[in-house]
């Protein structure tokens, strides 16, 4: 079995409120996810879509394509950078909690990275832009990315 996975992100000001879409696919299955929070970072939103998105699977070991218009994500796996990033504890680096959550639930799937082109007619990107746009427009429904908004305030000295 294959799982073909679809992802985005969004933040509206980057930083500012934020929303991940996902469409999942396998034969005649098809699932779609999005969720919303209210201080975050488009790289961010970028990211959670994919981890969220891996930890939907049930089976380990599952042969999975994920197509992603997030060059920060796509590159950071294919070219190996996330893995020595992670060696050196993620230093000077942004988003080390969410890679470390990547990377557990990455170590269990067969995972092949796929960029493509984003607002280009792509219908799974074009499907995920729209839940994650949604996503980060319900501010009633907003959850709280807790990492970010405490490095926010340790950064502004508020902590």
């Amino acid at each position: 079995m294959i799982v073909n996975i679809y992802t985005d992100g969004s933040a509206r000001g980057n930083p500012g409120n934020g929303g991940y879409g996902i469409v999942l696919t396998s034969g005649q299955f098809r699932k779609e996810l999005s969720a919303g929070y209210r201080l975050t970072t488009n790289n961010r939103m970028e990211l959670l879509a994919v981890i969220v998105a891996l930890q939907q699977l049930k089976k380990p070991n599952t042969q999975v394509n994920i197509y992603t218009d997030s060059k920060y994500v796509c590159d950071a796996i294919e070219k190996k950078w996330v893995f020595g990033w992670k060696q050196k504890n993620f230093a000077g680096k942004k988003n080390g909690d969410l890679w470390n959550e990547f990377l557990k639930i990455y170590a269990q799937h067969q995972v092949k990275m796929h960029w493509v082109k984003g607002h280009a007619g792509h219908p799974g990107n074009e499907r995920c832009d729209q839940l994650a746009t949604a996503a980060a427009d319900d501010r009633a429904n907003l959850m709280i990315d807790h990492v970010y908004e405490q490095e926010q305030k340790a950064e502004k000295g508020l902590v």
